[in-house]
C-alpha cells in the first residue's frame, strides 16, 4: 500500500532592498558640542521616498494585454471596451473621481435666412454625427484629463490614453498615490474583468510568482518537509515529485546534517534554508533512521511540484484523495495506481495472477477546485481504454480542442467511485463527467461547482498574469459543465433516509437518481438559468460529509449495485457528442 504523504510547502523567497536617504544636519562646518549627560542625541530621520508612477511599465503592460486578450475572449471587444471599462478602476479607488465620455464641441449652425443656411445646417448635422468621443476624467467637478478617442481597435493609442489619464490621475490624487501603483494596474484589470466573467482575472508580479509556485513548484528544493524532536530534526514528509523521493528517503528519519554542517540544535526553518537553492545545485544529507548509522545521500535540487494526491485504505478499498491538478497530478496518481494493482490492499479479496484487479478505488475530489485541464484528461486516460475525455469550444480556433483518450486501463477495470461536492470544479469537474459519461465510474456526493470555462493564462512585462477564460467545457455526452456542474448518480445531500433509499434500490438494479441524471445528460447549450436551477434541485449543492465515503464503501461492496449506478448513465451511443 502506498505511503501516505503530506506536502511540503516552500514559500518562494522576496528581497526587498530598502534604500535610505540620511540628511546631515545643517549649520557651520565648526564642530558641535557634545550632548548634555543624560540627553539622547538626536537621529537623523530618514526621508520617506514619495510614490511613483513608471508611465513606461503601465504602457507596455496595456500593449501586451489588449493584444492578448483581443483574440481570445469568448465574445468579440474592441480595445475601445476594454479600456473604458478599465478606467472606471480609477472610480474604485478613490471615488472622487470620474471617467465620462462626451463629444467634440460643434459650432453652431448659423441661424439667417440666407441661401446657404440650409446647407450648412445639413453640414454641421453631419459632422456632428461623425465628431469624435472624447474621454474626460474629473475629479468631483474638474476636468483634469480630456483626450479624443482613438480608433476602437488601435491598441497602442488606447494604451497611450489610458496611460496618459492614470498619470492625470495619480499627479492629482493623494488617495491613488497612497494606494500605489501597483493598485492602478489592479483597479483597471478588475473593473475590465467584471464585464466579461467571474474566472478572467489580473495577478500582480508578486500574486503571480507565487501561482506560479503553486502550479509548477519551487525553485531548487529536495522534497521534505521538516519537524523537530527535541534537538533533533525529523522527517516529516516526503514529496513524491522530488528528488528525496527517488532516493528512498523515508518519514521519521532524522536529518543529522546538510553539506556537513550538522542539524543539532537547529530549528525548522533554518534547515529547510539550507535544503533549498538554485536548481540544478547539489546538496549532501546525512540521514540516520532509528537504530541505523548515518548515511550519507547527494541530491540534485529541482524544481518540485506540490503533491496533490494523498493515498489510504479503507478497508479493502484504495482511496486516493485529489487536492487539486498540477503539473504532476496525472503521474501522482499512476504511481499510486501501480502500486495498488500490484500490491492489492491486505483486505481484498485474492485474484489470479494474471488479473491484478483491485477490490476497488474511491478517488475523493471533494473540496478540489480544479488546475490544469490537461492533467485531468491525462488522469482520466489512465482509467478509460478509449474515448472523449473533454471538448472545449471557444472563439479562438486554438481553443477549440476534442480532447481524445487511448492507450488502456491501468487497473484492468477496477470498480471506481468518485466523491464529490459543492465545492468539486474545473479539472475535478472534466474528471468526474469523463467518467461518468464513459460508464467507467460512479459519482457520489452532491451537485458540484459547474465551473466549465477555460482560462489561458498571458505573461505580462511587468510578471503579472492574465488569466482569460477562451472556451467552454463540454461533457462527452455533449452536455455543458459551466452552470450545471455533474449530476451525481448516487446523491448524499438529499438526507440518510434519501441516500439508504437510493442505495436499497440500487442493489435491486433500480436507480432513484436516473431521471435527474439523464435530465442532466440531455441539456445542451445555453442552457437558461431556470433549466439549470431545476435540475440543480434533484441534488443539492453541499460540503461533503462522512456519508460520501460510506456510500462509496456499500456501492462498491455490491456488484449489481454498482453496475446499476453506471447503467444510469445514457449510453454513449444514444447521446450524440455536439
Amino acid at each position: 500500500m502506498p505511503r501516505s504523504r503530506e506536502a511540503a510547502c516552500h514559500p518562494a523567497l522576496c528581497l526587498v532592498v530598502c534604500m535610505f536617504l540620511l540628511v546631515a544636519p545643517t549649520g557651520s562646518a565648526r564642530s558641535q558640542p557634545a550632548p548634555a549627560a543624560g540627553q539622547a542625541a538626536s537621529a537623523a530621520t530618514p526621508t520617506p521616498v514619495p510614490p511613483t508612477f513608471s508611465a513606461s511599465v503601465t504602457r507596455e503592460v496595456l500593449v501586451a494585454a489588449l493584444g492578448f486578450l483581443e483574440p481570445r475572449t469568448l465574445e468579440a471587444h474592441s480595445a475601445r471596451d476594454f479600456c473604458v471599462w478599465g478606467l472606471d478602476g480609477l472610480t474604485a479607488i478613490d471615488p472622487t473621481l470620474s471617467v465620462t465620455e462626451t463629444q467634440s464641441a460643434v459650432s453652431e449652425p448659423a441661424t439667417a435666412h440666407t441661401p446657404g443656411a440650409a446647407m450648412a445646417a445639413e453640414k454641421t448635422a453631419d459632422a456632428s454625427a461623425h465628431t469624435p468621443a472624447v474621454l474626460n476624467v474629473l475629479q468631483g467637478q474638474t476636468v483634469i484629463f480630456s483626450r479624443t478617442m482613438p480608433a476602437a481597435d488601435s491598441n497602442g493609442a488606447w494604451a497611450d490614453l489610458v496611460t496618459a489619464a492614470m498619470q492625470a490621475a495619480w499627479q492629482h490624487s493623494s488617495t491613488l498615490r497612497d494606494a500605489g501603483s501597483d493598485a492602478l494596474l489592479q483597479g483597471f484589470f478588475d473593473e475590465l474583468f467584471n464585464h466579461l466573467d467571474p474566472y478572467s482575472r489580473y495577478l500582480g508580479p508578486s500574486p503571480a510568482m507565487s501561482d506560479r509556485t503553486r502550479r509548477t513548484g519551487n525553485t531548487g528544493t529536495v522534497g521534505l518537509s521538516l519537524g523537530q524532536s527535541g534537538r533533533t530534526i525529523v522527517i516529516t514528509a516526503v514529496n513524491a515529485n522530488g528528488p528525496a523521493w527517488e532516493a528512498g528517503v523515508d518519514m521519521g528519519e532524522r536529518l543529522v546534517s546538510v553539506n556537513g554542517r550538522t542539524t543539532r540544535g537547529q530549528d525548522v526553518a533554518t534547515v529547510q534554508a539550507w535544503l533549498d537553492g538554485d536548481e540544478h545545485t547539489s546538496v549532501t544529507l546525512g540521514i540516520a533512521a532509528k537504530g541505523h548509522r548515518t548515511t550519507t545521500v547527494r541530491l540534485e535540487r529541482a524544481q518540485v511540484p506540490p503533491e496533490t494526491v494523498f493515498a489510504s485504505t479503507d478497508g479493502p478499498f484504495t482511496v486516493l484523495r485529489v487536492t487539486s491538478f498540477s503539473t504532476q497530478t496525472a503521474e501522482e496518481i499512476s504511481q499510486y495506481i501501480d502500486q495498488v494493482v500490484d500490491e492489492p490492499t491486505p483486505d481484498a479479496p485474492s485474484q489470479t495472477a494474471d488479473r491484478k484487479k483491485a477490490a476497488g478505488i474511491i478517488i475523493d475530489l471533494r473540496g478540489d477546485r480544479g488546475g490544469v485541464l490537461q492533467q485531468a484528461v491525462t488522469t482520466a486516460a489512465l482509467l478509460l481504454d478509449h474515448g472523449v475525455a473533454v471538448t472545449t469550444h471557444g472563439r479562438n480556433p486554438l481553443a477549440n480542442h476534442i480532447w481524445a483518450v487511448q492507450g488502456g486501463d491501468m487497473t484492468n477495470g477496477t470498480p471506481v467511485a468518485i466523491l464529490v461536492d459543492g465545492r468539486t470544479a474545473s479539472a475535478a469537474e472534466i474528471l468526474a463527467s469523463a467518467l461518468a459519461d464513459h460508464r467507467r465510474a460512479v459519482v457520489i456526493g452532491s451537485e458540484t461547482l459547474g465551473k466549465g470555462l477555460v482560462q489561458v493564462i498571458g505573461q505580462m512585462p511587468n510578471g503579472g498574469e492574465l488569466f482569460v477564460t477562451w472556451s467552454r467545457n463540454q461533457a462527452p455526452l455533449g452536455w455543458p459543465i459551466q452552470g450545471l456542474g455533474v449530476m451525481p448518480q448516487l446523491c448524499t445531500s438529499l438526507g440518510t433516509d434519501s441516500l439508504q433509499a437510493q442505495i436499497s434500490a440500487l442493489k435491486q438494479g433500480n436507480t432513484l437518481q436516473a431521471e435527474a441524471v439523464q435530465m442532466a445528460r440531455a441539456a445542451r447549450y445555453p442552457v437558461p438559468v431556470s433549466k439549470i436551477l431545476e435540475i440543480r434541485k434533484h441534488c443539492p449543492a453541499a460540503i461533503g460529509s462522512d456519508a460520501d465515503i460510506d456510500a462509496a464503501r456499500a456501492l462498491l461492496s455490491s456488484p449489481a449495485a454498482y453496475r446499476a449506478a453506471l447503467e444510469s448513465v445514457p449510453d454513449e451511443n444514444s447521446a450524440p457528442l455536439h
